[in-house]
């Protein structure tokens, strides 16, 4: 059972992992340095510890802690408890129904493991807004994906702010970052994967042609500025567009995520 320490000193070491969290370039040095993550909000945690993270520690707030006691009864690790002030004045913003969990990061799960059983994923190059990324993981887990594949650079899908727009759904959608940029493409096409680029390509056709007779789909993203690099729109097998109303030619990519995501399901 987590051992409860109440706590009113904003300078306490034992705090170490909730500070700062609107620093993003702090947080990702402390958290890739210690190897955890930050989960908040009472339904986001809960989902993280039961699909097996390991607690690091609780924070919460005293008029919040009966909403995670069946949690809190299981874990080992320790529950500080702050009034909702403190908590905002060591995290810099108001935490959620006065809940956060710092959890320990697990290893990256090797591409083949993750490839064994996939029969769509989608694969996102560049990708460096956290929204975006939580985003596109809620609806691949809501429509059917198997799994989530990462470029070298993309944003880090175990970003607090990550996982709360993905109400969780990093923890169980298989994802892992590919070893190679440059020849990622190639290796899912050798690996049974048709691999269709969402792109404005002069050669994009509908989506829904795209995919209507591929087995195993692979559906290629790029960044939210430039789209995909010229390099991974021409490695791609086919490349699709949406077809939209006239006047508007795309949209945000997580939207246009979503929309693959329906179509592939019904292929």
């Amino acid at each position: 059972m987590a051992t409860l320490v109440d706590i009113d000193d904003p300078a306490d070491p034992r705090l170490a992992d909730y500070r700062d969290l609107r620093d993003v370039e702090l947080r990702k040095h402390l958290e890739a340095e210690h190897g955890l993550f930050l989960a908040e909000g009472e339904k986001v945690v809960r989902r993280a510890v039961t699909a097996g993270f390991t607690p690091r520690s609780f924070l919460r707030a005293p008029r919040w802690l009966d909403g995670l006691a069946d949690v809190l009864a299981t874990s080992p690790a320790p529950c500080y408890v702050l009034s909702e002030a403190l908590a905002e004045e060591v995290t810099g913003f108001h935490v959620h129904r006065g809940a956060l969990a710092s959890l320990q990061r697990r290893p990256l799960e090797p591409l083949d493991t993750v490839l064994a059983a996939a029969r769509s994923v989608l694969v996102l190059e560049d990708l460096v807004d956290h929204t975006n990324v939580g985003a596109i993981f809620r609806s691949g887990a809501a429509l059917g994906v198997d799994a989530v594949l990462l470029a070298p650079r993309c944003a880090d899908p175990l970003y607090r702010r990550s996982i709360k727009v993905g109400m969780g759904a990093v923890f169980t959608l298989p994802w892992t970052r590919l070893p190679d940029w440059y020849d990622a493409l190639s290796d899912l096409s050798a690996l049974g994967f048709t691999t269709v680029a969402l792109t404005l390509a002069p050669d994009a056709v509908p989506i829904e042609s795209a995919v209507a007779d591929v087995d195993r789909l692979a559906l290629v993203l790029g960044s939210e500025g430039h789209g995909l690099s010229t390099h991974w729109e021409s490695a791609a097998d086919r490349r699709a567009i949406i077809p939209m109303a006239e006047g508007i030619d795309s949209l945000n990519v997580a939207a246009a995520t979503a929309v693959a995501c329906y179509v592939a399901a019904r292929r």
